[in-house]
């Protein structure tokens, strides 16, 4: 059954006249009048009355009427679940995440991504500058960032993990059984001071105390700053993420007053969020509820 041609006999009916019917669904009154006769041939009775006055319904019309928006009702589901599908299917997803996170948390949330949408993809970009992601999240050139909370920077924040600090020493220093490191020790050391803004963390931990440290901007990567430190080369303070998994040769020690950094995903201030979107939310909050939970 051709659901256009109900269509148009339900419109016809509705208003009482094919010339006002045809005004409103683009087709001259004779082509409509052709097609409502061949509609009435196919089921076999018609289905309008006609007169001088316009056309009014048959009892066989009005009869079938409910079963006929019932059908176009679920005719309009049909085409909006295919639509809705198609459009998924081709939808992408541009995620900007600090290494850290894209090292230690992105393939389970992926995982677990794809298992609720399949046809949805993610492109994922590794950064390794701390306000990158919010300059890509700015500029349109992202969708979703995981990243650490940094002042002045908009967006729709959703707080996630508190990263605490470690002060990250040679194996031989001397913490006397110390568990905690103070950060008024990093005094006068040389300080290997991590790249890419990630700094920012650091001095946020070492301003409230007032300590100045002998810095040495490292422009390298964080495992490279950790093999340094197990040479001997100085000291450094990173977060656990960025640790984890690489502390073989050197001592990574709470750093007291304790100092943390909050993770966080963001996307688009005041720019709504796709369903695609809000799902993958729930897909990172699901894990790292399950990883403070383990």
């Amino acid at each position: 059954m051709d659901s256009k041609k109900l269509e148009i006999l339900m419109t016809a009916a509705d208003l009482g006249s094919f010339t006002k019917a045809s005004e409103v669904v683009g087709y001259t009154q004779s082509g409509l009048t052709h097609m409502m006769d061949a509609l009435e041939r196919e089921v076999g009775f018609p289905l309008l009355l006609r007169s001088h006055n316009g056309i009014r319904l048959s009892e066989q019309g009005r009869q079938l009427m409910p079963a006929i928006r019932e059908f176009l009702q679920a005719n309009a589901n049909l085409e909006n679940q295919i639509r809705s599908i198609a459009e998924r299917k081709s939808e992408v997803i541009r995620v900007a995440a600090y290494a850290s996170i894209a090292m230690h948390w992105m393939p389970e949330i992926l995982y677990r991504f794809r298992r609720i949408c399949p046809e949805v993809s993610v492109d994922l970009r590794m950064v390794d500058h701390a306000l990158e992601p919010y300059e890509l999240l700015e500029h349109g050139e992202t969708d979703v960032i995981f990243a650490s909370r940094q002042s002045g920077r908009s967006c729709d924040w959703v707080p996630l993990y508190s990263d605490w600090l470690y002060a990250i020493l040679p194996k031989d220093y001397p913490l006397n059984g110390r568990r905690a490191f103070p950060l008024q020790e990093f005094e006068g050391q040389e300080f290997l001071m991590p790249y890419g803004s990630f700094d920012l963390d650091v001095r946020a931990a070492l301003e409230p105390v007032g300590v100045r440290v002998n810095e040495k901007i490292c422009r390298f990567d964080d495992e490279t700053v950790i093999r340094m430190v197990g040479r001997g080369l100085g000291v450094s303070m990173m977060s656990e993420l960025m640790v984890r998994g690489r502390t073989d040769g050197v001592l990574c020690v709470p750093v007291d007053p304790p100092a943390k950094r909050e993770l966080g995903m963001g996307t688009g201030a005041r720019r709504s969020a796709s369903g695609s979107i809000q799902q993958l939310k729930d897909c990172i909050l699901e894990f790292i509820g399950a990883t403070q939970g383990a």
